[in-house]
This record gives C-alpha cells, structure tokens and sequence, in this order.
C-alpha cells in the first residue's frame, strides 16, 4: 500500500470521477486526482483530501497581542503565532511572500502538543494562527486549538476572511478571537486587481457569522496608496461594521508599505489615513485605530463619551492603562468593550522609546 504523505481533510465534500470539492474556502475548488487546489496545500489522493501542511511550521515566533492587531482583547498579552506555507490569496503586496507563495510544502515539524508546550514554555498566553491564511490549514489549527484550550490558553486567527460556511461552523465554536483582515477597504475591483478574489461577499458573511457565535472580532483596513485608497469604500466598510458587528468594534487603518511585486508604492501617507479615519469615525465607529505609525495619537484608546485617554500605547506597547478594574475609564465611568486586564506584571516586548 502507498503511504501518503498528509493529514485527513475533513473540510470537503467527494464529487464524481474521482473529484473533491474543497469547502475550507471560499474559491471552493474543485481538483482532480493528484491535483492541488489554489492554496497548493490541500491535495486530491485517491479521491479524499489531504492537508501536506498539518503539523509543519514555516514561521514561529513570540509576539505581543496587540501585532496581530487585537487591542481590545487580552492587552499586554504574549501569543505564540503560527503560520504554515500556501495561501488562498494572492495579495501582489504581500509582506509574506515567501511563504504565502511557497509552492513547496515546507516546514519544520510542529506537533499540536509541540505547538503548546512551546507557548507554554516562552509564557504565552494564547496561541495565534497568522503569516500565512489559516483558513487553508484549519484541520490542523483546531488541533492546536484544543490543546491550547486544554492547557487554559486562549486562540486566535489572523484571517482574510474569505472562509466558508462550512470552514465557520468548523471553526467558529473554537475561536476566541479574530483579526478580520479587509484590503483596500474590500472594494471589489482592488480585490480582484491585486487580490485574485471574486469579492468581498464571502469576508463579509464569515465576520457576521464569527460574532454571531460570540468570537470577539477585529477589523483591519490595509489602506494602499494610488490603487487602494478610496474615501467611499471606507465609508461603506465602515456602515456595514457598526450595522452589522456594532459600533464598539475596534476598527483598524493600516498603512501600507512596498513589498512583493508592489515595490514602486510609496508608503501610505499619513494625511491619508487620518482622512480616512475621519471617515470612519462619521459613519459611528467608536474605537478607530491607525496602525503601522508608532508614536501617533490616535494609536490610543480613547474614551467615547469624555474624551479622556483610557490606554495609552506605542507601536505594540502599553504605557498607560487608565481603566478601572471592571475597564471602566477613570474619569467618566464609561464601560470600553475590552476582553481581559492588563497583567499586572506586563512588561512591553520592546523596550520604551526614550522621550
């Protein structure tokens, strides 16, 4: 009998003549005997689907919570982020190119036990699913998952978005948190432009069903400069965020900078992005945050009805923690919506900037 090399999918359905149809995804591949889907990590043997990158790590790494970006969840939090090879993107600006686009299944060995004594072991608090779309690899995720939650370790994916409502009934139970990631405010032409993907329906869908089922849930806006800058598409994202996740959801505007395929871009100017989060912020958004600009004023949480500071930080770290033990702000009493306390023994990942 021929080994073979890959873990049982459980995401997808047996079609005829020995077809699969791959339900992790929204592209829904269908793929011949031997044949890969678009993520080239998910594989027809013998007419059942196989995952090549179950238990193999291409990227490890310690970071703080608030880089994935999550700040209003877990604050000063350590996660053990994951990624694997392959992607069901194919973002021409990709800042993890090598491995998003690694056509080469590759890795180093990482067991789910492994995955969570090393979390354990570097004092994590959570693990995160990141660098690469963890949509692709989600058999393997929810074993890291119930380790993870076994070991009282919290998880969270670092996601496009572009799932199922297949991969979302098998995720969704299990996640804890998630960082929806929308490109160039999800407008369809720079989707498929830049992208490869039909449109932003599917990212859509998969945000309104993860809340539903009581994931705490980011948004980020990648805001690309020329191609993917437009004060009407972040309009619209940011009505369908306070219309259908609540005005209280964090709301994050990222800049761009060049990389990949997309080296002849400038960085995203920073008028730019403070236009655009005034735009965000008329449609009703409560907390909107500008991300990638260490040191600017509006990487703060700020009070919605007083005005007043309630965490201060710089890049991924904390300096001020201005909220009462229930995360009320200590002038006004105002409740912000935030999962978890600071630690009272945080210490920042990165050293403070000297004034």
């Amino acid at each position: 009998m021929a080994v073979v090399l890959g873990h049982p999918a459980t995401l997808y359905e047996p079609l005829d003549s020995g077809k699969v149809r791959c339900t992790a995804c929204a592209r829904y591949c269908t793929i011949p005997e031997g044949s890969h889907g678009f993520c080239f990590v998910r594989k027809n043997v013998g007419g059942r689907l196989v995952l090549l990158s179950y238990g193999k790590a291409s990227a490890v790494q310690v970071d703080p919570v608030e880089k994935k970006p999550l700040s209003h969840f877990h604050p000063g939090a350590r996660v053990y982020s994951i990624g694997t090879v392959g992607c069901n993107w194919r973002c021409l600006y990709c800042q993890n190119a090598e491995i998003s686009q690694e056509r080469e299944v590759v890795g180093r060995s990482l067991s789910p036990k492994a995955a969570v004594a090393g979390a354990r072991r570097y004092g994590c608090q959570g693990v995160t699913f990141t660098y690469n779309e963890p949509t692709i690899f989600a058999e393997y995720a929810l074993d890291v998952i119930r380790e993870a939650h076994e070991a009282g370790l919290f998880a969270n994916f670092v996601t496009n978005g572009y799932m199922t409502p297949e991969a979302v009934e098998a995720i969704g139970p299990h996640l804890d948190a998630v960082s929806v990631d929308f490109k160039g405010s999800g407008e369809p032409g720079f989707l498929r432009k830049y992208i490869a993907a039909k449109g932003p329906e599917p990212i859509f869908d998969s945000a309104v069903d993860l809340k539903r089922r009581g994931v705490h849930v980011e948004i980020t806006d990648l805001i690309v400069p020329e191609v993917g800058e437009s004060d009407e598409a972040t309009r619209k994202l940011a009505r369908f965020v306070v219309d259908e996740l609540g005005k209280e959801t964090p709301f994050h505007l990222l800049r761009f900078h060049p990389d990949y395929k997309m080296m002849d871009l400038p960085e995203t100017p920073v008028k730019t992005l403070e236009r655009l989060h005034t735009v965000a912020k008329a449609e009703g958004l409560e907390y909107v945050y500008l991300g990638n600009i260490w040191g600017h004023p509006l990487e703060h949480t700020y009070c919605p009805k007083c005005g007043a500071v309630a965490v201060k930080r710089y890049g991924f770290m904390i300096q001020a923690w201005n909220l009462d033990p229930k995360n009320r702000c200590v002038r006004c009493g105002h409740p912000i919506p935030i999962v978890g306390r600071l630690s009272e023994h945080y210490v920042p990942t990165f050293a403070t900037p000297v004034a």
